[in-house]
């Protein structure tokens, strides 16, 4: 931990030092490298924020291994990696006998928690400073909201990943090689207390900073800690609380599930789920009433700096069907991909009734068409035949559709992330009933976003956890992290080896021990004066 600390204070220095200078800019302050920067006025606050921003995507856009997507989804319950296909830092994730200790996965969500947590404590001590002025408190407190968001967000992670985990509130101002793994009542402790905070004093989704486009929907709102402290505590073992932080969401009158058409592509086929995953659509100001954090991206070609690194995520979930001869790559089936990920087949074919608007063309897609003009078999459909239903023409979700006709081969993703939506309020608030034991208000609940879909309503009697997951994976698939809500529920062994159950590219090794990530061994080792225990099994 020593060496990423290290660095991440050089980075939280760099970050946190872009405050009105009233100097001259060539007189030299100079600075020890582990002094954190003092923050003086609203410019350099607001700067800061967006660094936290900014380093936010970097979890979600890490391209340097092109299989980072695939770690979070691959040797679950929900998708598999063809053996052509794979890439190298996902294979631990479904041959878990190679997960150890020097995991590249482990390390990188590690040392980003981290970082993110630093430049949290940076500015949360700065906003908090008493001799800080020239700023309201209304706006100091909505600058530390914002920090301690953050700041919860990658502690639930590392939680929810790792178990106990150090846990550190200010900021380092020297070099430290004695941290130890905290209880995780203590860590849950301080996520709870960051993001009471946070729903407090940051304001309502309507009422975020503007800029002269409008406003920053982007920018973290009181919904968005009431979602999150409600994943937290229902990992936590507090379904009640749970409940009530969902109830402040989904009672604020701030947001609706998409039920009618909107947007880009009204004229296309299409329907009301699947709008919300047009490029496009994916933004409150795109009329998106259902999103409550969407990650906004823009194009690298028109906006400098629009994206972190080169995100993964279409080319990981589409079919690489633009390898069957007669098929060209375009926009309605959603660019190039290279299927680093496939669906089990318990997705494809026994996760949803017929009916079910999330199981439509729209939204799973299962069929595909020669499209290249002039060939001799265009407008037909292309045969399912042998290998390349593997990954050619592997059904697989649209949600990560995107392209962009001036870069037609499509590296990089430039798609938006949406990362709370209403939909998985209402299961989270299910969830949290489930476990009271409210099985009839958790039917009801779990029944609006069925009947936005179309599929059967339940009842009481067909509440179970593994049902609820069931629901949560028809409708995030794709979307949630699903081995965080996997090992969050400690039910990532179970489901995996009752629904990963393909020959190609199997499941291997998987046991409890998986149900917690390995301390990367690196942390470990520079850790020096202290001892950084190990979890169980590894």
């Amino acid at each position: 931990m020593k060496k990423h600390i290290k660095y991440l204070l050089y980075t939280a220095t760099a970050m946190l030092s872009l405050s009105a200078c009233k100097k001259d800019f060539l007189e030299e302050d100079v600075y020890s490298s582990y002094a954190p920067a003092t923050l003086s006025d609203s410019l350099g606050f607001e700067a800061s924020v967006v660094g936290l921003h900014n380093l936010m995507s970097t979890f979600f856009s890490y391209s340097d291994p092109q299989g980072w997507p695939s770690v979070w989804h691959s040797g679950t319950d929900v998708a598999w990696v063809p053996p052509t296909q794979r890439q190298g830092i996902e294979i631990p994730y479904y041959d878990y006998n190679q997960l150890i200790t020097t995991d590249g996965a482990a390390s990188y969500t590690w040392s980003w928690s981290y970082r993110m947590i630093n430049n949290a404590n940076i500015l949360i001590k700065n906003a908090e400073n008493p001799n800080l002025t020239g700023m309201t408190q209304k706006n100091k407190d909505q600058i530390a909201g914002e920090a301690k968001f953050f700041r919860a967000y990658a502690y639930n992670i590392l939680a929810t990943l790792f178990g106990k985990v150090p846990l550190v509130t200010d900021p380092l101002s020297s070099p430290k090689t004695d941290f130890t793994r905290t209880s995780l009542d203590s860590v849950n402790a301080q996520i709870e207390k960051d993001l009471l905070f946070a729903a407090d004093k940051l304001p309502d989704i309507d009422n975020v900073k503007s800029n002269s486009k409008g406003k920053m929907y982007g920018r973290i709102n009181k919904a968005m800690a009431s979602q999150l402290l409600a994943e937290a505590y229902l990992r936590m073992g507090k379904p009640a609380l749970a409940e009530a932080q969902c109830d402040l969401v989904l009672n604020s009158g701030k947001f609706s599930l998409t039920t009618a058409r909107y947007g880009r592509n009204l004229s296309l086929p299409g329907d009301p789920f699947s709008d919300m995953f047009v490029y496009g659509n994916q933004r409150r100001s795109q009329g998106n009433r259902e999103a409550i954090w969407v990650l906004e991206q823009e194009n690298p070609s028109t906006v400098v700096g629009g994206i972190t690194n080169s995100p993964q995520q279409r080319r990981n979930w589409g079919a690489a069907y633009y390898q069957i001869g007669g098929m060209t790559i375009c926009d309605s089936l959603g660019g190039r991909g290279i299927a680093r990920l496939r669906l089990t087949n318990w997705v494809i074919y026994d996760l949803y009734e017929k009916t079910d608007m999330r199981n439509s063309e729209n939204n799973l897609r299962h069929r595909f068409y020669y499209n290249t003009p002039g060939n001799a078999n265009f407008g037909k459909e292309v045969p399912y035949t042998g290998a390349d239903t593997v990954f050619k023409i592997a059904p697989h979700t649209t949600k990560w559709y995107q392209f962009d006709p001036n870069d037609v081969f499509g590296f990089a993703m430039i798609k938006d992330f949406m990362l709370m939506r209403l939909g998985e309020t209402y299961l989270l608030k299910a969830e949290a009933q489930f476990r009271q034991g409210k099985l009839g208000d958790a039917a009801t609940t779990i029944n609006v976003i069925r009947g936005r879909a179309g599929a059967t309503p339940v009842a009481a009697t067909d509440i179970t956890l593994d049902f609820i997951l069931d629901e949560r994976a028809r409708e995030l698939l794709a979307e949630e992290n699903r081995r965080m809500t996997l090992m969050r529920t400690g039910t990532l062994v179970t489901r995996t080896v009752k629904y990963n159950t393909q020959q190609h590219n199997p499941v291997l090794g998987i046991a409890a021990k998986h149900l917690l990530l390995p301390i990367p061994q690196s942390e470990i080792n520079l850790n020096k004066d202290a001892v950084l225990e190990q979890n169980p099994g590894y």
